[in-house]
C-alpha cells in the first residue's frame, strides 16, 4: 500500500501537467463574445413565443356551441393516420431510389466531311494524276455530331410523318432550323445531355502509316477533363470538328469511351456465365453473387462469412473449396476489365462524286450510327420531386403555424373564461389566491422560492408594479424567456 508520505514524494519528483490558461481575450473577441449570446437569447426567445401545440384544452367541448371540437380531433386523428402512411411510403421509395436505376437510350451519330483546294476543285491538273508538289493545300473537315433519340423526338417524328411529310429519320439536325426553334423544342434543346457527357475520351485513329500523312499526324485524341464543373461550358459540346491535309480518300476509326458513374465492366466468361450478362459494375457483381449463394445456401454453418464453393464458384475463385464474403471484392478483381469503346469506321471522301453530288442542292448523306448510352431513370426525379415537394411543404408548414397560433389563442380564450368564472364565484378567496400563486411564480423565476411557500406578500417589492417592480425587472423578463425556451425542448 503506498502511503501518504510516499504518494507526496511520488508527486513531488514527478509533477502533473500544469493546465494552460487561455489567453486573455482582446475587447473585439468579448464584444463578438457577448454580441453571440445576445444573438442565442433573442433566438431562444422567438422560438419560446413561436406556439407549435396543434391539441386543443381539456374541457374546451363544454364550452363550445356546436360538434366542432369532435369533428377537429376526428381531423386530426386522421392527419395522424396519413402523416403514419405517407411516411411509410416515403421510406420504401427512398428505399428504391437507393438502388442503382439506369436506363439506356438511343445516341445517333452523324459524320461527314468536306473539302477544300482539292487538285479536281482547283481545275489546273487531273485529279488521277499523281501530285509531286509538296506545297499542295489540299484539306478535309470532318464533323462529328450527336442527338439523344428521346421520347419528344420520337413523337415529333409520328406527328409529323401523320401529317404527311417526308422527313428523312437519318437526316441531321440543325440548331438553327426553324422547327428547333418553337417553345417546347427550344427548351428541351436547352436542358438536353450533350454529346460529350456520355464519353470520357474520343480518339479518331488512321488507317494509315505516319509517314504517309502529309501534316505528320496519324492520331486524334480527346479527354474529358477530371473537374468537368470547373473545366466550364468549353468542355460540353455537341459538335466534334477536326480539319487535316490530304487529298487522296482515307479511313478512320472513332472510338468512343464511354463515361458510365458507377463504372461498369466487362465480366470474364465464368462470371459472366453465373450472374447471366456480360457487363456489370462493382455492386451488381457482389449482389449477383450474394444472390446466388443465398440461393443455393453456400453459407458455413459455423460462420456465415464463409462461403463453400461449388463448380462455378471455384471457376471464379481459382478452385478453392471455401472463400471469405469479404473478401470477395479483391478476388473478383481480376475477372473485371475495361469496357471496349464503341468504335465507327468511317471513310474520309474528297473525291467529286462525294462533295459534289450529281444531285445539286443536295448534300451528301452523312454516316449514321446509333449507340446506347445510360441515362439517369427519370422515375427517380419525378420519385424525389414527388417525396420532397417544396412548394407543398412551405404550404403545410404556413398552415401549421396559423393552426397553431389559433389553438394558441384557445388556449387564452380558455384561460381568461376559467378566471372570469373562479372570479365570479368567490371573489375574495380568488384574489388571495391569486397573489400567493403570482408570488411563488416569481419566486421560482427569480430563483428565490423558499421551502414551504405561503411567505408574506406585503412587502413593497411584490405589491409594486409596472417597470420598478419585481415583475419588470430585466433578471424576471430573462427568467420568463429561458424557461419558456426550456420548456420547448
Amino acid at each position: 500500500m503506498i502511503k501518504h508520505a510516499d504518494l507526496a514524494i511520488m508527486l513531488r519528483r514527478n509533477p502533473g501537467p500544469i493546465a494552460a490558461h487561455p489567453p486573455p481575450m482582446n475587447p473585439h473577441q468579448l464584444q463578438a463574445q457577448h454580441q453571440a449570446e445576445l444573438q442565442k437569447r433573442e433566438l431562444l426567445k422567438r422560438q419560446s413565443r413561436k406556439p407549435t401545440d396543434k391539441n386543443l384544452p381539456d374541457g374546451v367541448e363544454d364550452l363550445a356551441i356546436g360538434d366542432g371540437v369532435a369533428q377537429y380531433k376526428a381531423l386530426r386523428d386522421v392527419e395522424r393516420k396519413i402523416d403514419a402512411a405517407m411516411m411509410r411510403k416515403r421510406l420504401d421509395i427512398n428505399d428504391f431510389m437507393s438502388r442503382n436505376l439506369t436506363c439506356y437510350k438511343t445516341l445517333r451519330i452523324w459524320i461527314s466531311n468536306t473539302a477544300e483546294n482539292q487538285p479536281w476543285q482547283q481545275g489546273t491538273m487531273d485529279a488521277d494524276a499523281f501530285d509531286f508538289n509538296t506545297e499542295n493545300q489540299a484539306t478535309y473537315r470532318v464533323t462529328i455530331s450527336a442527338r439523344l433519340l428521346d421520347d419528344e423526338h420520337d413523337a415529333e417524328a409520328k406527328k409529323d410523318a401523320s401529317a404527311g411529310e417526308q422527313k428523312d429519320p437519318d437526316a441531321m439536325e440543325e440548331d438553327n432550323n426553324e422547327a428547333n426553334k418553337k417553345g417546347p423544342q427550344k427548351k428541351h434543346a436547352a436542358q438536353r445531355t450533350k454529346f460529350s457527357h456520355f464519353f470520357k475520351q474520343i480518339t479518331i485513329d488512321y488507317d494509315r502509316s505516319p509517314a504517309l500523312q502529309p501534316d505528320g499526324f496519324s492520331h486524334i485524341e480527346w479527354k474529358k477533363p477530371e473537374n468537368n464543373a470547373a473545366a466550364g461550358a468549353n468542355s460540353d459540346f455537341d459538335l466534334l470538328v477536326f480539319e487535316r491535309k490530304a487529298d487522296e480518300n482515307i479511313n478512320v476509326t472513332i472510338n468512343l469511351y464511354r463515361d458510365e458513374v458507377p463504372e461498369r465492366f466487362l465480366l470474364s466468361r465464368p462470371l459472366a456465365e453465373l450472374l447471366g450478362t456480360e457487363e456489370e459494375d462493382r455492386g451488381g457483381v457482389l449482389m449477383g453473387i450474394w444472390t446466388y449463394v443465398k440461393a443455393n445456401n453456400l453459407q458455413s454453418e459455423e460462420d456465415s462469412r464463409k462461403i463453400r464453393c461449388d463448380a462455378e464458384l471455384k471457376a471464379i475463385f481459382n478452385n478453392r473449396d471455401f472463400v471469405m464474403f469479404p473478401d470477395i471484392p479483391r478476388d473478383i478483381l481480376p475477372h473485371l476489365s475495361p469496357l471496349p469503346p464503341y468504335q465507327l469506321p468511317y471513310t474520309i471522301r474528297v473525291d467529286k462524286a462525294y462533295i459534289n453530288p450529281p444531285a445539286p442542292g443536295k448534300p451528301s448523306a452523312p454516316t449514321v450510327y446509333d449507340v446506347l448510352v445510360p441515362l439517369e431513370d427519370p422515375l427517380r426525379t419525378a420519385m424525389s420531386d414527388l417525396t420532397s415537394p417544396m412548394s407543398t411543404l412551405n404550404q403545410l408548414s404556413q398552415l401549421d403555424d396559423q393552426l397553431a397560433h389559433l389553438v394558441q389563442a384557445l388556449h387564452h380564450s380558455k384561460a381568461k373564461h376559467a378566471f372570469f368564472t373562479s372570479f365570479a364565484a368567490d371573489p375574495v378567496a380568488f384574489v388571495k389566491r391569486w397573489k400567493s400563486s403570482q408570488q411563488r411564480d416569481l419566486e421560482v423565476i427569480l430563483g428565490e422560492a423558499t421551502r414551504g411557500g405561503g411567505e408574506d406578500i406585503a412587502a413593497d417589492e411584490w405589491r409594486r408594479g409596472g417597470k420598478e417592480g419585481v415583475w419588470g425587472s430585466d433578471k424576471a423578463n430573462e427568467g420568463v424567456g429561458i424557461w419558456l425556451a426550456k420548456n420547448k425542448h
